[in-house]
């Protein structure tokens, strides 16, 4: 079975929430297994999009994100998986070769500044520094502490290292078999409300944005753009008007003590579920939650 997972940790991911979603997905998709058109806005990590590349019989699928960087991965690895296994077999020989003094040196020097260095013209990317600038991307994520990716508000990639033994920076069945499932799948770079979506009823639209803080210090600001309560009500007027087209609409997002997004979503289904966060600055912001699946039917 061709099972691809996500090749890069990313925050918000939704491994842990899979089960709750697949027992939310449309009655038409569970019943059939079968989905004509998925589109995902937010795509982050893609865990949802792999498992439903892996386990339904997917059409087509079109997937965006506002991060650059992550694009440029899904598009190389749809398009380039070869090389850019080359590159990362490298990166992981000379790393795990050194003491972990020396790893901190490589680390900083040879990926981070390397990453921060390396410039992409995003909308006509080089092929060859492309591969270079996802190769060192994987690698820091590997790497990185926490697995995070967070910018300062230059745009630099800012994480220190982790303390890790044995990172598996390279998983090449997996980049191969992500490469394999993204056939069909059209990779877009910008804002959400930037993907033409087709009037057709029935497409399956899963949005997952940056969640809302559950407190008023909540951090949740991992690039250099921010994601306010003004931008969670204009992803609610997107949501309506695409409920207008009737497409099946699933979106996820936090669970503060406010009811923000009860009365934002009114009059629509909304599931409250457990999940588990894995990814936090501090320990004691790990562990079970609970998240919203709200859905239009």
């Amino acid at each position: 079975m061709n099972h691809a997972k996500p090749f890069l940790k990313w925050a918000g991911g939704k491994r842990q929430l899979l089960n709750e979603i697949e027992k939310n997905l449309p009655p038409d998709i569970s019943k059939t297994r079968q989905i004509d058109l998925y589109i995902e806005p937010f795509v982050g990590g893609g865990a949802l999009l792999f498992y439903l590349l892996s386990n339904y019989s997917v059409k087509k699928s079109i997937i965006n994100d506002i991060n650059p960087d992550l694009i440029l991965a899904y598009k190389i690895v749809k398009l380039y998986p070869e090389d850019l296994i080359k590159k990362l077999k490298i990166v992981k020989k000379e790393y795990l070769s050194l003491p972990y003094e020396e790893r901190k040196e490589y680390y900083y020097n040879n990926l981070r500044n390397k990453f921060n260095e390396l410039k992409i013209n995003y909308s006509k990317p080089d092929t060859k520094l492309s591969i270079e600038k996802v190769a060192l991307l994987i690698a820091l994520n590997k790497t990185c502490f926490n697995g995070l990716y967070r910018q300062n508000n230059k745009g630099e990639f800012n994480v220190p290292i982790g303390r890790y033994k044995n990172p598996r920076i390279l998983d090449e069945e997996n980049v191969r078999r992500a490469s394999t499932v993204l056939k069909n799948t059209q990779i877009f770079y910008g804002s959400y409300d930037s993907i033409k979506i087709p009037k057709e009823p029935k497409t399956f639209v899963y949005l997952d944005p940056p969640y809302r803080p559950l407190t008023a210090v909540g951090f949740t600001k991992y690039s250099k753009e921010d994601f306010n309560d003004k931008d969670q009500k204009q992803l609610a007027g997107y949501y309506k008007k695409l409920n207008k087209d009737r497409h099946y609409l699933l979106l996820s997002n936090s669970d503060p003590k406010d009811k923000f997004f009860d009365t934002l979503y009114k009059g629509f289904n909304i599931e409250r579920v457990s999940a588990k966060r894995y990814i936090n600055s501090k320990a004691n912001g790990r562990g079970n939650i609970n998240e919203l699946l709200i859905k239009n039917y």
